[in-house]
């Protein structure tokens, strides 16, 4: 029951972040943005580790943490980011990190002995099913190109690396990391996150901050509710469990964002999503069991 509502409330809140990418648009850029969440979460999580005398990564463990950190969140979210400001509509980047679960249980059977029956291959292929069908009526629609200078050959490259990194960092997981302490070890997993945020901030030359309510709103539930709760519910689970059944609850986050930009945003919500939504949910379901 508790494995139950831990997965329920990672899901619901990881897909807030398609509507947090979206509420911040007009006020910051993105790695500027991404610089000040993950820092704040650590911020958090190195206060909380300090008060309770947790012990703290060291030797090559500390390196091992900052680079899980990088590529979990940090070249991910860098990379997706990017990618969409380049010309990438971002119902085909969801649609790429939708097959970010497949990765893990296609890399983590051999690494770490872990084996989907055939129901649950066949459950995840309905999760990706049912996120084809979600996004159907997004994928033809264009990104915005004014700034993109990158040749498209490029763009799809580092798409494909967004989701590399994800999954690379989500494995690190169920290595010698697994026995840290999860309050410190996420001090220094959101620091390396952050690291990699400042690089791409400077190299993009990012600089657009324009104060406003829902700017700060925004930081502060993806101080929280994202890098601080969502990122450690899935580092949790993925400790206790198979890498591949945590991370398809991942098929549940586009649909979920498309039900909150319908709520949020008054976007349209379409009868083959919500069929969508019905086929990855049963997807998940049997990828799960």
């Amino acid at each position: 029951m508790l494995v139950s509502l831990i997965a329920a409330v990672f899901v619901v809140l990881w897909s807030t972040g398609f509507v947090v990418a979206r509420a911040i648009t007009p006020y910051a850029d993105p790695n500027l943005f991404l610089l000040a969440r993950f820092s704040g979460t650590a911020l958090i999580f190195a206060l909380a580790a300090l008060a309770t005398r947790a012990a703290w990564p060291s030797g090559r463990d500390l390196g091992k943490h900052l680079l899980a950190g990088a590529l979990l969140q940090g070249v991910y979210l860098g990379a997706g980011y990017w990618a969409v400001a380049q010309g990438l509509s971002a119902g085909v980047m969801a649609l790429l990190g939708a097959l970010q679960p497949l990765a893990t249980a296609a890399v983590a059977a051999p690494l770490f002995g872990e084996r989907l029956s055939r129901r649950g291959w066949s459950g995840m292929a309905l999760g990706l099913a049912g996120v084809v069908l979600v996004l159907a009526p997004k994928l033809g629609a264009a990104a915005p190109t004014t700034h993109a200078s990158a040749p498209a050959w490029l763009v799809v490259l580092i798409s494909i690396l967004a989701i590399g990194a994800i999954t690379a960092g989500t494995l690190f997981q169920k290595t010698s990391l697994a026995k840290a302490d999860i309050r410190s070890a996420s001090a220094v997993q959101n620091f390396g996150a952050a690291l990699v945020a400042a690089l791409l901030a400077l190299a993009l030359g990012e600089h657009r901050w324009m104060a406003s309510p829902t700017l700060w709103a925004s930081l502060a539930w993806g101080i929280v509710m994202l890098s601080g709760i969502s990122v450690t519910l899935l580092v949790w689970m993925v400790r206790r469990g198979d890498a591949a059944r945590a991370t398809a609850l991942m098929f549940l986050a586009p649909p979920l964002a498309a039900l909150e930009g319908y709520i949020g945003f008054g976007e349209t919500l379409l009868p083959v999503q919500i069929a969508g939504f019905a086929v990855a949910l049963v997807g998940v379901l049997l990828a799960r069991s």
